[in-house]
């Protein structure tokens, strides 16, 4: 069986984009979906590669049973937009890099994650790392919801089978 391949993108790959490969990995794994899927998270910028996660992001995911701990920040690199499926950008500044930068031939992989979630009529994840614990709760109620409709666009699709 072929993997769907899902890289979740956003700046520094310390706030957004690690919540995401959590939310979703947990999603994932509660509906016993582990086998179809390789999820990652990356960054457009190199300013945090090797760091884990921001504590309050850890904290707050934490808090709704999602361990973050494990994660570290990498780069986007080259092959990304050849050996994934899904290149999913939190907000504009973000896809607009990873257009830029990614060969013709593969920009249809990238998307707005929150297109996933078009209910929340928001495209963009706001980035938390400047404000308070309100905007790292805000970011997981967001990336919660785009998990889930991103999950159930694969499976109506027929990408993946439905189980339960």
């Amino acid at each position: 069986m072929e993997k769907i391949k899902v890289l979740f993108i956003c700046m520094g790959n310390i706030c957004r984009s690690p919540t995401a490969e959590g939310v979703f990995t947990k999603l994932v794994r509660d509906h016993d979906l582990d086998a179809h899927f390789t999820i990652d998270s990356a960054g457009t910028h190199a300013h945090h590669v090797g760091n884990e996660p921001d504590l309050r992001s850890q904290s707050a995911a934490l808090e709704r049973g999602i361990d973050l701990s494990n994660l570290r920040a990498r780069k986007v690199v080259y092959g990304d937009f050849e050996d994934f499926d899904f290149l999913l950008a939190m907000d504009d500044e973000n896809y607009s890099i990873l257009i830029s930068a990614c060969p013709e031939q593969y920009k249809t992989k990238i998307k707005y994650f929150l297109d996933y979630a078009p209910h929340l009529n928001e495209r963009q994840v706001p980035d938390p790392y400047y404000g308070g614990a309100y905007g790292f709760e805000r970011v997981l109620d967001m990336i919660e919801e785009a998990s889930a409709g991103f999950l159930k666009t694969l499976q109506e699709s027929g990408s993946i089978k439905r189980k339960g």
